[in-house]
């Protein structure tokens, strides 16, 4: 779901085919499909370190997708605290089917205002425990302006996001990588890319320091060591 419409993306020649009844999701496609970071100054960077320029050229094209809402991006992220993957996304999936309006095919994240309404009771029978639940009510609830968060310097939207409940550094990190794209985006928090930076650079290595290492490209070199660390490591 994309800006409240259905989008089927799959790949075509030169790029991707959108099928959707909104004529106009272009910028929101792009956006999904980290069209805005910048791959070939990162692939020129990456000749310059000696770890990225043996994984980068085998993942040459790999793009991070942006989760669009930041609601959404929040929630998806308290969903993954402390579970495996897997289980985050069943959850997920339970609490979409739930609370979300169901279109021709797929159903739309749940709005801030329909999880608000909610009791964490409600959130805790699709699988949420009591503490989650609370935390997903409670930032529904809040008065904070998420939209508005993207307006702001890095360190004010960590700021502004680790006083709302549930949300720790590690969560608000991954909200400036996965939902705004910030370059510079390195959450230094996440168990696999810190499995990633010791498998890399070593059971010694410095996670935060090894991210200050990349400067603007900090948020891709995350996602291709990942994604090279779950291939080669």
């Amino acid at each position: 779901m994309l800006d409240g419409h259905e989008a089927r993306i799959e790949p075509a020649p030169g790029g991707v085919r959108v099928d959707s009844d909104a004529s106009d999701l272009d910028g929101q496609v792009r956006r999904y499909l980290g069209a805005s970071f910048d791959l070939d100054g990162f692939a020129a960077f990456a000749t310059t370190e000696p770890v990225l320029a043996e994984v980068v050229p085998s993942l040459r094209g790999l793009r991070p997708p942006l989760v669009p809402d930041p609601f959404e991006a929040l929630v998806t992220s308290i969903t993954a605290q402390q579970i495996s993957l897997r289980a985050a996304f069943s959850i997920r999936n339970r609490l979409i089917e739930a609370f979300g309006e169901r279109h021709a095919v797929a159903y739309a994240f749940p709005t801030r205002e329909r999880l608000a309404a909610a009791a964490p009771d409600e959130i805790v029978a699709v699988g949420f425990s009591r503490r989650k639940a609370e935390y997903v009510v409670g930032i529904a609830r809040s008065d904070l302006d998420l939209h508005g968060l993207s307006l702001l310097a890095d360190e004010e939207v960590k700021a502004a996001l680790v006083a709302l409940p549930g949300i720790g550094e590690w969560t608000a990190e991954w909200f400036l990588a996965r939902h705004l794209g910030r370059p510079g985006a390195w959450p230094a928090g996440d168990l696999g890319l810190r499995k990633a930076v010791f498998h890399f650079y070593g059971e010694d290595a410095d996670v935060r320091a090894t991210g200050a290492r990349f400067s603007r490209f900090a948020n891709l070199a995350a996602h291709y060591l990942l994604v090279g660390h779950r291939v080669y490591g």
